[in-house]
Parts: structure tokens; sequence; C-alpha cells
């Protein structure tokens, strides 16, 4: 036998953790030793799994086993606290109701959403411990996402976990009430979850598919639990829109290819109906957000067969309506973007000159990249190596960073 794990188990064991994390969870009603119990039941199948094979019934395997880590967990508290009949006698009352069966057909990497949305915490600080807990992200991807840095992120999740646990307030499923408070954190979660997937911010790899294709089927079951709520129907139609574009975003050795350069006719033209069918169905129903304007955005990239025949009025349109919903600098930056494409690249750089003053994407390098773009559209072809090398250097993205350095090199 192997010893080690093969892809396809190691991607199983990422795939069941959230699921098992929120079984755990709502049983015993402790996140961060559920958390541990959960990380010892995974380490223990990356050590048996490759001996004995994986179990028929992995994730009521791995909920067992981290189970049975808690329970002693309890029972060394109790002792120690010399509350061990306090203790079995709570045990006796949530056991039945929270058992946990092989045959229950719930989603719970979705209720696990609902709960961590907790409402000691502040609506960032709960996107960020649910990003740990449901997404699987690192600390410096969840960092990225929010534009802070690691040591900033790692605090705020650790003051999170330490928020809960003294707030007396336990984890449990949400009442219809607080599904409908916490909704808005849950999507940004889930919105999140897929940029991630979509563009990897770490490491050797463009796409985190795990990562991009579980955001969908969360967001698939949200909207079939909320079907008439346009926010889950503008993200899910985003999602599908933006995923439709996967095959065509790199190259035969893995390289980037931007947008205005890929080859169209790989685009997932299912998805692209999909997509375009759920905002058409939405946008007219009145009530407009912010992810059914980016899903109206996608969709005009995707209605259009090449770069050149793109309605860039149509997105600047669009752009600008965010603008009035958002304070977001990553739509800031893409307004900069479509302004350029329809008014010129002198007026984008403009908008990018506001963005510098912002303050909030100082030292981020989509911010250079496309100030390089402008300055290579402008003309300004020093300008442009510049800060096509400048934004290399700052991304933590190894295909980001050969697509920027090849673009320099290109101008030089």
């Amino acid at each position: 036998m192997p010893d080690r794990l093969n892809a396809a188990s190691e991607q199983l064991l990422r795939e069941l953790a959230p699921q098992v994390l929120g079984a755990v969870i709502r049983r015993f009603r402790d996140f961060a030793s559920a958390e541990d119990a959960v990380q010892e039941a995974l380490l223990a199948a990356a050590l048996q799994w490759p001996r004995e094979g994986v179990p028929d019934n992995p994730r009521a395997w791995l909920i067992r086993v981290a189970e049975r880590r808690m329970t002693d967990h309890i029972r060394a508290e109790s002792a120690r606290r010399r509350r061990e009949s306090t203790v079995a006698t709570e045990f006796d009352q949530i056991a039945p109701a929270m058992q946990i069966s092989s045959e229950v057909e719930q989603d719970d990497t979705l209720i696990l959403l609902f709960m961590c949305c907790h409402p000691a915490l502040t609506p960032s600080s709960a996107i960020a411990l649910t990003l740990r807990a449901v997404g699987g992200l690192t600390t410096a991807e969840i960092a990225n996402a929010f534009l802070v840095p690691e040591a900033t992120m790692a605090q705020r999740i650790s003051r999170a976990k330490t928020s809960i646990k003294s707030s007396g307030v336990p984890f449990r499923l949400p009442t219809d009430q607080e599904r409908a408070q916490r909704l808005r954190a849950v999507l940004h979660v889930l919105y999140l979850i897929f940029n991630e997937g979509y563009v990897a911010s770490i490491g050797p790899q463009l796409q985190r598919l795990e990562l991009s294709r579980e955001a969908i089927r969360m967001t698939r079951a949200m909207h079939k639990l909320l079907p008439d709520d346009c926010e889950v129907a503008g993200l899910l139609a985003l999602m599908l829109l933006t995923d439709s574009r996967r095959a065509a975003r790199t190259g035969s050795d893995e390289e980037l290819i931007p947008l205005a350069k890929q080859d169209r006719t790989r685009w997932d033209q299912k998805e692209i109906a999909e997509g375009i069918e759920l905002i058409s169905t939405t946008l007219p129903k009145g009530s407009v957000g912010a992810y059914q304007l980016q899903a109206a955005v996608a969709a005009v990239h995707a209605e259009a067969a090449r770069a050149e025949d793109t309605d860039w009025p149509q997105i600047l349109a669009l752009y600008e309506l965010l603008k009035r919903m958002s304070d977001n600098p990553m739509v800031m930056l893409n307004h900069a973007i479509a302004t350029a494409m329809v008014r010129g690249p002198s007026v984008g750089l403009e908008l990018l000159d506001m963005l510098d003053r912002d303050g909030r994407l100082a030292g981020h390098h989509r911010l250079d990249a496309v100030r390089a773009h402008l300055l290579e559209m402008a003309g300004d072809l020093a300008g442009a190596i510049k800060h096509y090398r400048i934004a290399a250097a700052r991304t933590t993205s190894l295909p980001e960073q050969h697509y920027l350095m090849s673009q320099a090199a290109r101008l030089s």
C-alpha cells in the first residue's frame, strides 16, 4: 500500500472537511474545539487510509473520529473543572436531536456557512472565519481577498474565535430571521471562495478548481433554498458566466491568457446560456444588487463573439451603477478599465491616480498591472514596462508573475 494519500483521496478530504466540521459544530456547539477535532480526524485519515483503504462512508468515518476527539476533550475539561455530571446531562439532552446519520440528506456545508456568520462577530470577521472553516482558505489567501497584511488577518481570525467563546452564544442552526440577517455575509463568502478558485492568489496554479466548483455547488443549493432572492440568482449567474471561460484562460504550457486574447470558441456555452437565462429573468424584477450588475457585465462579455465586438459603453454604464452602490476599490479599478476602453487611456489613468490617493490598493499588483496596460494603450512603453515589472514583483501568483514579466519583455 502507498505510504501517502493519492490525489483523489486528498481531494476527497478537502471536499469533506467543511461538511464534517459543520456536523461536529452542530452537535457540540464549540467552534474552536470542533476545528481542532476535525483537523485531528483529517490527520488520522491521512495516516490510516493509505494503509487500510478509504472507508465505504468516508464522511461518516471522519465525523465519528472527530466526535471521539471532541468527547475526549470534553471529558478532560469536565474532569478538570469537576463538571462531569453537568456535561453528561447536557449531552443526554442534545445528542438525540443532533445525532449525525449518513442517511440524512442535508448540506452541512451550507448549514455551516450560516452558523459561522455568528451574531457575536462583525460581518468582516464572520466572513474571514467562514472562509477558513468552509472554504479551507489559508490566512494568507483570506488576507489577499480583504487587501490586508497576513498578520492582520491572523489576528482578526483569532479574535473572532475568542469573541465567539466569550459571548456565550452557542453555535446552532439559525432561525429563519437569523438566516435572512446573515444572508449578505454568506453570499460574500461564496463570492470570495469562487474568486480564489478562479484566480488563485498564491502559488504555482492559476486556478483552484475544487474551490470554484464548490462555490458554484453551494450557490446552486442556496438558489434552490431561496429561488426568489434576486442576489442569490445574480451571484449564481456571475459564477457561471465567469467560470464559462475557464478552459480558454490557459495555454498549452498553462500560461495565462487574458480575456481579450482568449479563444472564445472554447468558452462553455452551456454555462453561458444558463447564466444569461438567470440574469435575464432576475434583472426585470426590480431589486437590483451588486452581484446582478456584475453578472450583467459578464453577460455582455459572453455575448461578444470577438473581443473587439464587446459593448464597452454598456459595461461602463453598469460599472457606473456599481460604483454608486459599492465603495469597493476593485469596482473602481474595473470602472477605470471600462472608462479607458470608452473614453481613452488618459481618462482611465486619471481615475487610477484617484485610486492611488484612496490608498486601499496601495502595493496591490493589480493596480500596477492595469496602469501598465493603460500606459501601453497610451503609447508610453517605458512606463508600461516599469509597471508590468512592479506588478510582477508584487503578485504572489506565479502564473500572473510570468504573464506580467512576458508583457514587459514583449515591449522591451
